[in-house]
């Protein structure tokens, strides 16, 4: 994969590249201790590589370099998962709100920020007045691997479409023909973007099935909107495992907002909870009035994500209610309102925050 240098004492990179993978699964978090922990490895990996070593070999790493080195990755991981749908307990699908999303494979992509004691090269003030980098990632929430990431400054844009859009076709390349069937997309609010969310429809096709859910800022519309919904239509959200998360409270939308111009079908979950001492100054006049803190989630999913449609499409202000599922009583048997509602999904549904606003 790497040619070997002709350099005296220059050892072959490919090498070093599998050392330091196997140093960062055991918890190295920089080029000196991944060179402390490969002295545990020498009867496998021979001599460890030394710190000045591992850096000129990463310094070496070009485009075609890496491009290789992604193949290599998508070839193990195509192997890999062969072998996890095999095993007993098969593939890990998703459990959101008690529902099974089998088939699906979720991926998450955000943005961290890592801080810097030194002005390393692209180290920059972060949003948050640190000092360091801010690189995207992907991630394959089923298998809880990083699947793409790319290196950025700390100043780096938190809602550049250029950013996500590469860092999603990096990751796209890296799920398994067999599994890229249905492809759901989860991003916090920096992902509410018309050219992000252009390109995510425009990644659907006859054999590839593509959804998302993103944060949403709110705008005094969406709030004129959310002060139009009737209290009737608000109903208690649900944990991850399906149970009732008292306290929370998600509505329907979609149709009440005045903005236009975003994909066509696409879908607005609010969600209200009682404010925190500690977002008590970041609370908007209309939130300070009616005494709730207000997020929403835009979404493409169709009221029953992995279920057939059943009875009416949902109506603005209104929720459709869930198929009853055979020895389980339903959520009127409970005494909790007339029935269980699809939207209810939306609210344990994001792993990322949804009321996360996106970073200037």
């Amino acid at each position: 994969m790497l040619p070997s240098s002709t350099a005296a004492g220059w050892r072959d990179r490919t090498g070093v590249l599998v050392q330091l993978a196997v140093a960062i699964v055991l918890g190295a978090g920089n080029l000196s201790e991944a060179e402390q922990l490969q002295l545990h490895h020498r009867p496998l990996f021979g001599t460890a590589a030394s710190d000045s070593t591992a850096r000129r070999t990463l310094a070496a790493l070009d485009e075609a370099t890496l491009a290789k080195i992604a193949k290599a990755r998508a070839r193990v991981r195509r192997h890999v998962w062969g072998l996890l749908h095999l095993r007993p307990g098969g593939f890990p699908w998703l459990t959101v709100a008690g529902k099974r999303l089998a088939g699906w494979i979720v991926i998450d992509i955000d943005a961290t920020i890592i801080t810097s004691a030194s002005k390393k090269a692209g180290a920059a003030v972060t949003f948050k007045k640190t000092f360091g980098f801010h690189p995207l990632a992907a991630w394959c929430a089923n298998t809880t691997e990083s699947l793409a990431m790319l290196l950025r400054p700390g100043n780096a844009g938190a809602n550049t479409v250029a950013d996500h859009i590469r860092v999603l076709t990096d990751a796209l390349t890296q799920i398994p023909g067999s599994s890229a069937a249905k492809i759901l997309i989860r991003v916090d609010g920096a992902g509410a973007t018309h050219g992000l969310l252009e390109h995510l429809e425009a990644l659907n096709t006859t054999r590839r099935t593509v959804r998302y859910t993103v944060g949403w800022k709110i705008t005094e519309d969406d709030e004129k909107a959310i002060a139009r919904l009737p209290e009737t239509a608000w109903e208690t959200s649900l944990h991850q495992d399906g149970s009732l998360q008292e306290g929370y409270h998600v509505a329907e939308l979609t149709g009440l907002n005045t903005r236009e111009g975003w994909p066509e079908g696409m879908r607005l979950i609010a969600r209200r909870v009682r404010p925190t001492r500690r977002h008590l100054k970041k609370l908007t006049r209309f939130e300070k009035k009616t005494g709730w803190r207000y997020c929403v989630t835009a979404t493409k999913h169709p009221p029953h994500v992995g279920h057939r449609r059943l009875g009416p499409r949902p109506v603005p202000g209104r929720a459709a209610p869930l198929p009853r599922r055979s020895g389980r009583p339903g959520a009127h048997e409970q005494g909790h309102g007339t029935g269980q509602p699809a939207l209810r999904l939306m609210g344990s549904e994001l792993r990322l925050d949804p009321c996360r606003k996106p970073r200037k």
